[in-house]
């Protein structure tokens, strides 16, 4: 079959399976294939990869993902999808579809079957309403990964590079930047899109680090720091950390650890670097803070 990515080849799938949008689940098409070329660039895939793709569609970025990596694996949680990508798919033997919610996808398990235990690369689309739990729950889950690819929209790709101070600052950026080094590669308009989305897009790539750029004695229980330090923006650190669920911290350890550090109690979470916070983190003493280093934590904060 042909390439898909353009507007009438895109509409004429659609027509041929009765295929309708679900909002609940995030559809956007990508309907341009210079932006595709462009994606394919930036994610450097060469014929020795396997490639997680998650929610491909009707497969338009799939058939470019299949024409130059080794394996793909395409993980689509829409039933509905699965005959259409059966069709538009069926010239690739090299491709793998999973029904399935990728929250719920043994990646692990699917990277030691795949590829050996050897890092994989990830390109998508993915759907806007759960990106931060779906890059979250990539990055914490320790499965071997040399990059991470993806269109999100743009402000999230702004709040993954930014540093204390700014108004976007918040856990995701801390997260993103503790595990990847996070590089826009273009910013891409509605019209890109069937149908057309409200906001504006951004490709963004973000490249596993070999080791952590700061070391913490519990990386979960630092994340679960942040997370409470931003949940509130406007309350102090102390009082952020202090009325935690789970931490179990009281206002003058908080008070205590921090003028260890030379801050005063009245700083709040978006002054402290991602350095910061771990020295916080290994200062105060643990409560039975609850693991909150999980998807289900991120797509509570909100992907702020």
């Amino acid at each position: 079959m042909a390439f898909l990515a353009t507007p009438g080849s895109t509409a004429e799938v659609l027509r041929k399976y009765g295929f309708h949008f679900q909002k609940k689940y995030g559809q956007n098409f990508l309907i341009d294939g210079n932006i595709l070329e462009k994606i394919m660039a930036a994610s450097g895939i060469t014929g020795q990869d396997c490639v997680l793709e998650i929610g491909p569609g009707i497969g338009t970025m799939t058939q470019y993902l299949a024409e130059r990596a080794r394996e793909v694996v395409a993980v689509e949680v829409d039933r509905a999808l699965i005959p259409i990508l059966e069709d538009t798919l069926s010239a690739y033997d090299n491709v793998t579809v999973i029904c399935q919610d990728i929250l719920k996808t043994d990646i692990r398990r699917m990277v030691e079957e795949r590829n050996g235990g050897n890092p994989v690369k990830v390109v998508a689309n993915l759907p806007y309403y759960i990106t931060t739990p779906i890059l979250m729950g990539l990055l914490e889950s320790g499965v071997p990964l040399e990059s991470i690819t993806v269109m999100v929209q743009k402000e999230v790709a702004e709040r993954m590079q930014v540093g204390p101070g700014t108004k976007d600052y918040g856990a995701l950026s801390l997260a993103v930047q503790y595990y990847a080094k996070p590089e826009t590669v273009m910013q891409v308009p509605p019209a890109c899109f069937m149908p057309r989305p409200n906001v504006g897009s951004a490709v963004i790539r973000l490249t596993r680090h070999g080791q952590p750029p700061v070391r913490v004695k519990d990386e979960r229980r630092m994340f679960d720091f942040i997370r409470a330090s931003f949940n509130q923006r406007r309350k102090t650190l102390v009082n952020g950390l202090a009325n935690a669920a789970g931490l179990e911290l009281s206002k003058e350890a908080v008070t205590v650890a921090l003028g260890q550090m030379g801050l005063p109690p009245t700083v709040r979470g978006e002054s402290l670097t991602l350095e910061q916070f771990a020295v916080l983190s290994d200062l105060l003493p643990c409560g039975s803070g609850k693991d909150a280093g999980t998807a289900d934590a991120w797509q509570k904060q909100g992907g702020k």
